[in-house]
Order: C-alpha cells, then sequence, then structure tokens
C-alpha cells in the first residue's frame, strides 16, 4: 500500500434503485397530473398563437 493517493477519490456508484409498486390511489394521482399537464400545455400553445394582452402597448396621451 502506497500513502501518496493521486487526483480526487471517485465517488461510489449508487445501486440501480428497483421500480416502485404504486396502488391504485397513486395511479390514479399520477394519471391525474399528466392530464393536467397536457391541458395547461395545450393552453398555453393557444394563448401563444393568439398574442400579446392588451393589443396596443403602450397607451400614448392627447397631449402634445
Amino acid at each position: 500500500m502506497s500513502s501518496k493517493q493521486g487526483g480526487k477519490a471517485k465517488p461510489l456508484k449508487k445501486p440501480k434503485s428497483d421500480k416502485k409498486d404504486y396502488d391504485e390511489i397513486d395511479l390514479a394521482n399520477i394519471q391525474k397530473k399528466k392530464e393536467e399537464e397536457k391541458a395547461l400545455k395545450e393552453l398555453k400553445a393557444k394563448a401563444s398563437q393568439k398574442g400579446n394582452f392588451g393589443g396596443s402597448g403602450l397607451k400614448k396621451s392627447g397631449k402634445k
């Protein structure tokens, strides 16, 4: 055994985790969350097509 160690020690790899078993309630919650994300994505796409809210941007006064 040498007392000199060159460089950093490599971190140990974590063992692969087993796939989790979900019950019916967890599966329902996951499915509901996916549907909400999909609906939100569709709304964002629809809103981006319409453009800015308010239309004209900065309001100009009639005074000169």
